[in-house]
């Protein structure tokens, strides 16, 4: 990886410098406002943002822990050792770990030369990635899938030791570049990038295999037709559409999404055109009636009721914090 890029990563921030004066353990609140320890994406993704990164906080022992968002874990220098479901995982340089929302992780304290950075994810953000991949059935499609349904599916973690994938490498130090130093359209450049990784690790994985059973294998892949079908067809797509496509009643095609991914098909369309909407006001100089033609909002005042639950703000307001 580039010096310069593990220099920066590697200064001590505030936070380990008060875990070596004071020799504690974690400060719970930087982490969540909640009594049990689930590590809370609130707590550490800008507000509009879907992805973030941080540098793994050394010189300290992580609990028991949770996360309510998607973690990706890059060993860029030295090892790290963590327990997941009660395993022993050591990452070396160079090794890639996911995690889904459900797994349970403790992390033993990393030395100062051990630099590891932590993606914080929101499932969206995987949509594109998602929709960059073929039919085949492979287990990282598998994770993929129950990352944006939401399950706690069977495969709670996966590694990838990318030592002698120097393409990939370079992927992920694209990404932790643009991530550590922000640039424009970086959202659209960190999904495709992301979305070239996974396409990438298809290659070093298709000799996983899925073990999921054949009723669990059907319900999977109509929840990946309709979440790649929301993706491609947020401004116009339909219930109705989708139904015919997968030759099943309206009825029995709702029930099977909302069971497989905890949303309605109208919700899944309207935290896309969101997204999607959000997106547009920070990269472009549309104005907000013509983001919201672009992404099929035919109600504006629904979008600007929501936006200001979400945001605490006006789309302009917004707009004007994220430019300047």
């Amino acid at each position: 990886m580039n010096q310069e890029l593990i220099q920066s990563l590697s200064v001590i921030t505030e936070e380990e410098q008060r875990i070596l004066n004071e020799q504690k353990g974690i400060d719970r609140g930087l982490y969540t406002g909640k009594k049990e320890l689930v590590i809370d994406s609130e707590k550490l993704l800008q507000k509009g943002k879907l992805i973030q990164v941080r540098p793994h906080t050394r010189f300290v022992n992580f609990p028991k822990h949770r996360h309510n968002y998607v973690e990706l874990i890059y060993m860029c220098q030295g090892s790290t050792t963590h327990y997941i479901d009660g395993n022993k995982v050591v990452l070396e340089q160079g090794d890639l770990l996911f995690l889904n929302q459900h797994a349970q992780q403790e992390i033993l304290p990393a030395g100062k030369e051990d630099i590891a950075v932590n993606f914080i994810i929101l499932p969206e953000f995987f949509n594109m990635a998602f929709s960059m991949m073929g039919a085949e059935d492979n287990i990282l499609k598998e994770f993929l899938v129950g990352t944006l349904c939401g399950k706690d599916g069977k495969t709670s973690y996966l590694i990838f030791m990318l030592q002698i994938f120097l393409p990939i490498q370079n992927l992920m130090e694209n990404l932790i570049y643009s991530l550590v130093n922000r640039q424009n359209f970086e959202n659209q450049i960190n999904q495709v990038t992301m979305g070239l990784l996974f396409l990438n690790l298809l290659n070093v994985s298709k000799s996983m295999k899925s073990s999921s059973s054949s009723e669990n294998s059907y319900q999977d892949m109509i929840s990946m037709i309709a979440l790649k079908y929301v993706e491609q067809n947020y401004k116009t797509g339909t219930l109705t559409e989708l139904s015919e496509m997968v030759n099943l009643s309206m009825s029995g095609l709702s029930r099977l999404i909302r069971q497989n991914t905890g949303h309605t098909f109208k919700e899944l369309l309207q935290r896309k055109r969101f997204n999607k909407a959000v997106e547009l006001l920070v990269d472009t100089d549309l104005s907000v009636g013509d983001i919201l033609a672009a992404v099929g909002y035919e109600n504006s005042s629904y979008f600007y009721r929501k936006f200001m639950e979400r945001e605490q703000m006006t789309p302009r307001e917004y707009r004007n914090l994220h430019k300047e």
